[in-house]
């Protein structure tokens, strides 16, 4: 088992969590991924980068598919949530849900904490 990385939060950034908790959200792990802070809400998931001292959205919000994430993408003229060789429809209601999530993650991520 590998050892687990120790991260030095500052006070914004333990705010910003705090938020993110008091909304809804989970940490969460994900198999491989260390350098990153896990959250998820309604099977969405998201890595957090803590450079800098902030809490800044690393890469895209996705899917939780199996024990990874599942990248919103358009295959075939439609879009779906693929990982490795799994794909999960992105149904007009998982689209909406993931819509909602992600701009509700942009925006607790973009708003000023006052520490």
């Amino acid at each position: 088992m590998a050892e687990s990385q120790s991260l030095e939060l500052t006070p914004g950034q333990m705010a910003t969590l705090q938020k993110l908790l008091n909304a809804g959200f989970q940490f969460t792990a994900i198999e491989h991924v260390t350098r990153h802070l896990g959250v998820q809400k309604g099977g969405f998931i998201a890595l957090l980068d803590t450079a800098d001292g902030k809490l800044k959205l690393f890469g895209q919000v996705g899917y939780r598919i199996g024990e990874g994430i599942g990248m919103l993408i358009e295959r075939g003229g439609a879009p779906a949530f693929v990982w490795k060789k799994q794909e999960v429809e992105a149904t007009p209601e998982l689209f909406a849900a993931y819509q909602r999530v992600r701009a509700e993650l942009t925006e607790m991520l973009n708003t000023k904490n006052e520490v």
